[in-house]
């Protein structure tokens, strides 16, 4: 019920729908795929592919598939994994043993 009120939201609202999968995208490719700074060109290429590849998406969205709800979850997944990691990098630095 919930879901299909959402999908219905992201239908009628294509340019938000299509805005958030983009700057989700653009998270997780910044956080797990990019491992060194390129240079400006080669950077908006990349940008580019996943403006286009963003479009795809939007497609598979107003489909019926939950793409802005997977992408949420992925993101909610690596915030969980960062506060671990701050938290036993902040309690390993407590007990030094």
């Amino acid at each position: 019920m919930v879901l299909t009120a959402l999908n219905e939201w992201f239908g009628n609202h294509i340019y938000i729908t299509y805005l958030l999968i983009f700057i989700f995208m653009s998270y997780v490719y910044n956080k797990v795929f990019r491992t060194r700074k390129l240079p400006v060109l080669k950077t908006a290429v990349v940008y580019l592919l996943m403006a286009i590849g963003s479009i795809m998406l939007l497609g598979f969205q107003l489909v019926g598939l939950p793409i802005v709800l997977c992408l949420t979850v992925a993101i909610s997944l690596m915030f969980l994994v960062r506060i671990r990691y701050f938290i036993e990098k902040r309690s390993g630095s407590r007990n030094p043993e």
